[in-house]
């Protein structure tokens, strides 16, 4: 059988949690199918079959978190389906016996060669006695005698009252217990969405932006529009322990309930919903604003050292607003200034390795591939997909690129070659207006630069008969630069070299 493990979605990334499977056991799987969607701290990312073949089974249900390189999944190969269909014509005997001796079914080293499913001991004799061998020997092939040994167990008596079907705490993973408690949460206030009512990871997610924006959010409209309603006290989820958290008859109907908590809008496009009579409230942290959290406060503790130039883009505007009618008729995308910028940063790079690199406990890991992400802006915080390769693409292949990162930042649908081995990286800032920005480095890179508005200034222009001054489309760019990697004077280098590069754009420039 071939295992499907966990990618690692990044350099500091470290874990996954399975949001959903695309594939269902016994579907057929095509090799860099997508199988399954990964959740980490930043992004959802489709994670493709490395295998073609059916998949048997699945190892890391929705909800879970699960380390990088643990297996997940298991793929029947095609290869190996030919040895399976051998193994059962095997006489139905064999699994009769298995079921009637429960005792030896419990020792691992027992069950039949080549299965990979290992019910818990525990659960076994109970399940054993629950199901009379003569019900399961005509049917049950050799290679699933544990099978459906397991599959009975649901059928015997639990073990704890917690595990209770009618206990909402019975269908959650121990990652979404532990996703409730971080917002102060219990599960009686969460619709399940899983199979048999069970509570998943967006169930969660799904009812805490429902209580952030008032507006329903899935399955968890009904609910979040009951705990919206709540008093204060019950609101905040400081306020709330989830061991004393009222039930489900403790919730308060709409109708019942006081005025609706006051809101606040924001320029960004979130809001803050304030209890009735609350001076403050609590905005519970999303996954992607802890993994931000966490990325920033490593990345500081890197010295910061900053370069800024003013860049002349006359040329560069001009050039545009020449090509991008014909551009956006031609290839149905408008042409931005994105581009030009990464490519210009890509040039410069080749001339300035040192800033094309990787910060190591070692030293200096400089980079033959130039890999370059582009900060991109969502709704929850800021992501940084890579476009690989960004010196062999030409102006519109970079433009395709970025454009289509865009498009799946928006949708939520990322791939897994879309994040990880960055070697620079470019935000641009100025789409908000800002003129200047210390960014930080998205470490364990030693550069990255800013891209500011495009403002017209007075500018000093040399002409042959003297100076003079001229109003001219100027933009600011801001280098910030990793002081163990590299000093001032090379930060200031690179960033003349990418202003250079700007500056003699011009009708012989190549877009394709």
């Amino acid at each position: 059988m071939a295992k499907v493990t966990m990618p690692q979605l990044g350099e500091s990334v470290a874990e996954g949690t399975i949001g959903k499977w695309l594939k269902q056991p016994g579907d057929t799987v095509e090799k860099y199918e997508p199988l399954v969607e990964v959740i980490t701290d930043k992004v959802n990312a489709e994670v493709p079959s490395p295998f073609a073949g059916v998949l048997k089974e699945i190892l890391a249900e929705e909800g879970a978190t699960v380390p990088n390189n643990a297996e997940i999944a298991i793929i029947e190969t095609a290869d190996e389906s030919n040895g399976t269909s051998a193994a059962a014509e095997a006489p139905p005997s064999v699994a009769a016996v298995a079921t009637a001796e429960p005792a030896e079914a419990a020792e691992p080293a027992a069950g039949p060669a080549g299965s990979d499913e290992r019910p818990a001991p525990a659960d076994i004799p109970s399940a054993a006695k629950a199901t009379p061998a003569p019900d399961v020997a005509p049917e049950a092939p050799v290679a699933t005698a544990p099978t459906t040994v397991a599959t009975a167990a649901p059928a015997a008596p639990t073990a704890t009252e917690t595990d209770a079907p009618g206990n909402p705490d019975a269908r959650m993973t121990p990652a979404v217990r532990r996703l409730l408690r971080e917002h102060g949460l219990t599960a009686a206030q969460i619709v399940g969405t899983g199979g048999g009512g069970r509570i998943t990871r967006d169930d969660v997610t799904h009812f805490v932006e429902s209580q952030r924006t008032g507006q329903p959010v899935g399955a968890q409209s009904a609910a979040a529009a009951a705990t919206q309603e709540q008093p204060a006290a019950e609101t905040a989820p400081a306020a709330t322990a989830p061991a004393t958290a009222p039930g489900p008859t403790s919730v308060p109907a709409p109708a019942s309930s006081g005025p609706a908590p006051a809101r606040v809008a924001a320029s960004s496009g979130t809001s803050i919903a304030f209890p009735e009579g609350a001076d403050e409230y609590l905005v519970p942290m999303t996954q992607m604003r802890k993994g931000i959290a966490a990325q920033m406060t490593k990345a500081l503790l890197a010295p910061h050292a900053y370069v800024q130039m003013e860049v002349d883009v006359t040329r560069l505007v001009a050039f545009r607003e020449k090509a991008k009618r014909d551009y956006q008729a031609r290839e149905g995308i408008g042409l931005s200034f994105v581009p030009f910028v990464v490519k210009a940063s890509a040039e410069a790079l080749k001339r300035n390795p040192t800033f094309n690199a990787v910060w190591t406990d070692h030293g200096l890991m400089a980079k033959r591939r130039v890999n370059i992400g582009v900060a991109v802006a969502v709704d929850d915080g800021l992501i940084v997909p890579v476009i690989r390769d960004a010196d062999q693409l030409s102006i519109h292949g970079l433009n395709v690129a970025i454009a289509d990162v865009a498009a799946r930042a928006k949708a939520g649908k990322f791939k897994i070659d879309d994040f990880g081995g960055g070697t620079f990286t470019i935000d641009n800032t100025g789409y908000l207006g800002t003129n200047l920005v210390m960014p930080i480095l998205n470490v364990p890179e030693v550069g990255i630069v800013t891209m500011e508005a495009i403002t017209k200034r007075p500018v000093v222009v040399s002409t042959p008969d003297g100076d003079v001054i001229a109003i001219r489309p100027v933009m600011n760019m801001v280098l910030g630069v990793d002081h163990r990697a590299n000093d001032g004077a090379g930060g200031a280098a690179l960033l003349r070299d990418i202003k250079a590069w700007l500056e003699s754009v011009g009708p012989d420039t190549p877009v394709y």
